[in-house]
């Protein structure tokens, strides 16, 4: 797993522990303290040495002490940081018409004359820059320019001083595509395997890449400066429309980092879409189509247009309804902090920027490679909705995707695990309608397996939404909770809210001990994507090993596993001190066709040690015989 959200770096845990940090040893804490100033710039390891910011030599204990609370402060979600969030202002144009008593002369570069000037206007050359230009008397339709202030100031924002286009030859990438590119390469480190060996044992065919966000890349280096140029005045530029669509993550990917050419794409599902390009790498190597499958999303949502849209839906926590539900008249950084609340009185969802990236390999090829495997998903379930009053209503289709989940968990464990050693990653996310309608599905299912008291878990308290990226986020701590044998607490959760249904769930404010056999990852999307994974831990997966394989290819499996080990902690070693290997590859290697070698049978490939079968895989038979 790699990545980046609100809470830091998703390999070695690292986000995960900052959710849990209370939890921590001493010693733990200074490592995640120290790891995180890295990564925001407040500090640096070279050789054997930390350093402070301004290049000082200082001990370790001595640098995590002094950014305890710059690093406290500047991570999860908290005020807006983008100046015109804050003081500047959101820059606008307000509409005008100006009655003129008496013409109007004004001058203006050339450059900038409209194209079709209005027959009205009398044009006057100045010098070969400049136009002296008249307006008569009367009507003058304008755009004024005003900045408004921002009615949202709360986001779970990438801590601060972190920026994932320093970090690679980046040219006007969006900032969702800087961020796959390190959550991939975050990935493949945390891995501890070399892609380009596991590469070469594969058909190329047998790779593929399901990667993408819910809305596309809406920052000015994507659509979002595409579709107000005209407006602003700035001009289109060739990047903007392709870097723009929603798929682009995977694009960026096969270009780019992996050199993939076998399966990709990118499923659209709102808030599940995680889980639902999860599902489609489990589904194809399941059926035995693929047998490595990079899955992820990153979405970067935290733009002032973005951020209007869902405020004008009424889904947003906007400053004046926290003021509201605190009975306040000022919101400190501290009320910022606690913007999103999830099952406790709460006035909306906090929107947020995060990618996370998973490696799905078959089980035969985890232990052929030796890999680190952090568990194991049998399943992700899709069910809509049905018929709706709006398309933002609430449904039904989460609970036949949750009762199939714990279906699913009760036939392979039995229903003594899902009573006792499951835990829900809930959708959580801090409205009104979330917090009745989710846990009404979680009240429902758990009378039907006897389940008397439920740990529900709600990332989005530390992260916010991250839209498409949600699921991966509750992915990546529900795996952090198997390493560490704790659960996130809800921090904000002063009390759950009297309409949550809450009799059969049990929900915590502080990290909590639990040892889990499995977690299921909900999510309920906008529109009615719902959709609920089952992920189980890495002793059940052993177990499952086990049955299928033996106890000698485990036994062998460990041991290839200690060199994937070794590698593994050489890469989060570096990390933590803030030096990462992101991979990105641009312009190497490229194939236009002609090199290719195709036979009937199979097309060689420069560059991949395997060919690409052709053998078709027909199960309608020949029509010849």
């Amino acid at each position: 797993m790699g990545g980046i959200n609100a809470a830091g770096r998703t390999s070695g845990h690292q986000a995960f522990r900052r959710t849990v940090i209370d939890a921590l040893t001493e010693d733990d804490q200074q490592t995640l303290l120290l790891g995180l100033a890295a990564l925001m710039g407040l500090g640096s390891h070279r050789g054997d040495t930390w350093h402070d910011a301004d290049g000082e030599p200082v001990g370790a204990a001595e640098l995590a002490e002094r950014c305890r609370a710059q690093v406290l402060d500047h991570t999860l979600i908290r005020r807006i940081e983008d100046p015109r969030f804050n003081e500047a202002g959101l820059p606008a144009n307000r509409r005008a018409s100006l009655g003129l008593e008496a013409p109007l002369t004004f001058r203006i570069r050339r450059r900038q004359l409209p194209d079709q000037v209005p027959p009205t206007w009398q044009v006057r050359e100045i010098d070969r820059h400049t136009l002296e230009v008249t307006v008569p008397a009367g009507a003058l339709d304008v755009l004024l320019p005003e900045t408004r202030p921002a009615q949202v100031r709360a986001a779970g924002q990438l801590p601060s001083g972190f920026d994932p286009s320093k970090l690679y030859r980046s040219v006007h990438h969006p900032r969702g595509l800087s961020m796959a590119i390190f959550a991939a390469s975050d990935c493949l480190g945390d891995s501890g395997l070399s892609w380009d060996t596991l590469r070469d044992r594969l058909d190329p065919d047998q790779v593929a890449v399901y990667a993408g966000n819910s809305i596309g890349q809406l920052d000015d280096e994507g659509w979002g400066g595409l579709l107000k140029s005209f407006v602003s005045g700035n001009r289109a530029t060739s990047k903007q429309m392709p870097l723009g669509y929603g798929q682009m993550p995977a694009d960026f990917l096969n270009a780019y980092v992996l050199g993939s050419v076998g399966g990709t794409g990118a499923a659209l599902g709102a808030c599940a879409s995680f889980l639902y390009n999860l599902r489609l790498g489990v589904e194809d190597i399941r059926s035995g189509q693929r047998r490595a499958v990079m899955v992820g999303t990153a979405d970067a949502p935290v733009t002032p247009e973005i951020i209007e849209g869902f405020r004008a839906m009424g889904a947003l926590a906007d400053d004046d309804s926290l003021k509201a539900l605190d009975a306040l008249e000022l919101l400190t950084d501290a009320d910022y902090q606690r913007a999103c609340r999830p099952f406790a009185r709460n006035c909306g969802f906090t929107i947020a920027e995060s990618s996370q990236f998973v490696l799905l390999l078959d089980d035969s090829l985890a232990l052929e490679v030796g890999a680190e495997i952090l568990g194991c998903v049998p399943a992700v379930y899709v069910n809509a909705d049905g018929w709706k009053r709006s398309i933002s209503a609430p449904g039904i289709g989460n609970y036949v995707t949750l009762g199939k989940a714990t279906a699913l968990i009760r036939d392979m464990l039995g229903p003594e695990a899902l009573r006792q050693r499951s835990f829900l990653h809930a959708h959580g996310t801090s409205t009104p309608k979330n917090r009745v309608t989710e846990s009404h599905v979680f009240d429902l299912v758990a009378r039907a397996h006897g389940i008397d008291a439920w740990p529900v878990v709600a990332v989005k308290a530390f992260v916010g939404h991250s839209q498409g990226g949600a699921a991966g986020d509750q992915l990546a701590s529900a795996l952090g909770s198997f390493a560490h044998g704790l659960l996130p607490g809800i921090p904000t959760l002063d009390a759950v809210a009297k309409d949550v249904h809450a009799e059969r769930l049990a929900f915590s404010r502080v990290p909590r001990a639990f040892q889990a056999d499995t977690a299921l990852i909900n999510a309920k999307g906008f529109g009615g994507n719902n959709a609920t994974g089952v992920v189980l831990s890495p002793a059940v997966t052993e177990r499952l090993l086990a049955r299928r394989h033996g106890d000698a290819a485990l036994a062998a499996w460990r041991e290839r596993r200690e060199a994937t080990r070794e590698a593994r902690a050489a890469y989060l070693a570096q990390a933590d001190h803030g030096h990462y290997r992101v991979r990105y590859r641009f312009g190497e290697g490229v194939l236009e066709g002609p090199e290719l070698e195709v036979s009937a049978e199979r097309i060689d490939i420069p560059g991949y040690a395997c060919p690409v079968s052709l053998a078709p895989d027909n199960p309608f038979g020949r029509l010849d015989d």
